[in-house]
């Protein structure tokens, strides 16, 4: 799923490649991604794009005198930038191409979604704050005014484990499976640790990391192309989907505990003092 640092990435490429431009053709090819009706999606057509903005993992398309065009990439799904568009409509079918947007220069940009769940959505409103989605989040944890203090006054009545703590858009919005993992090992702090428990100590420390984490992620993939954005993150993750590999700080080997639709990786040795996590799904598989 795409998190903060790359939306934060799209944002920039597309605030250079798609801003001064006109949207002359909205292409939807699966249905279920349009999830507004009004104003409808030839709304954006023949309007010029003034500005991109990033609203947590929310994709925002400002359009000259008109309505925003509001993206959510969701679990599978992905820009992928064409500097020239294919000649005709595109075909609908069982593929993964959801929506097609092209711009008066010819080039343009699908939406695509990968799987059977489909989630990927967009929105065409007069204010972002109309998506429920929008709405609800919590503050950007790379905002000016994200201190310590904030962070510490957000945990300090969370009754859950901090893993999900992290990842809640309502509490902080950005931060979703894989870097929430990656989170908490630069924290040394066990994912099923209680927000609520934290000492003022390890408070600071998960905050230290929470910046550090998504600062150095936003760097890397500042200048990278669209379609690399992917494979960059993936190639600096340390703990996150490296399950069975050497924990690149200690050397123990990563662990995971898997749930229903999800899983989470982590060191023993520096999260949890040497001591595996229960893997309840997994338990139950060996009875």
């Amino acid at each position: 799923m795409p998190e903060l640092p790359e939306v934060e990435a799209l944002k920039d490429f597309l605030s250079e490649h798609l801003v001064g431009h006109e949207i002359v053709r909205v292409l939807p090819v699966a249905i279920s991604v349009l999830k507004t009706y009004d104003p409808p999606l030839t709304a954006v057509e023949g309007r010029e794009v003034t500005a991109v903005h990033r609203h947590g993992k929310f994709l925002d398309l400002v359009t000259d005198g008109g309505p925003h065009f509001v993206t959510h990439l969701a679990r599978a799904g992905w820009l992928h930038w064409k500097d020239r568009l294919p000649d005709g409509p595109p075909r609908p079918g069982k593929g993964p191409l959801a929506l097609r947007t092209a711009l008066e220069t010819g080039a343009g940009f699908d939406l695509t979604e990968a799987g059977t769940q489909k989630r990927l959505a967009v929105y065409v409103v007069h204010d972002p704050q109309e998506i429920p989605g929008v709405a609800r989040l919590g503050p950007d944890p790379l905002a000016d005014d994200f201190d310590a203090g904030r962070f510490a006054e957000l945990l300090k009545s969370e009754r859950r484990q901090i893993k999900g703590a992290l990842r809640d858009q309502s509490l902080i919005a950005g931060v979703g499976n894989a870097y929430s993992d990656e989170i908490l090992h630069a924290a040394k702090m066990s994912p099923f640790k209680l927000a609520a428990s934290l000492t003022p100590e390890e408070t600071d420390r998960l905050y230290e990391a929470l910046r550090s984490t998504l600062i150095q992620a936003v760097e890397r993939s500042r200048g990278v192309a669209a379609g690399r954005l992917k494979a960059e993150k993936k190639s600096a993750l340390r703990v996150h989907g490296r399950t069975g590999e050497p924990c690149p700080v200690c050397g123990d080997t990563v662990r995971e505990v898997s749930f229903s639709d999800s899983s989470l990786q982590y060191c023993p040795t520096c999260q949890t003092g040497g001591r595996p996590l229960a893997d309840r799904r997994m338990s139950r598989l060996l009875k």
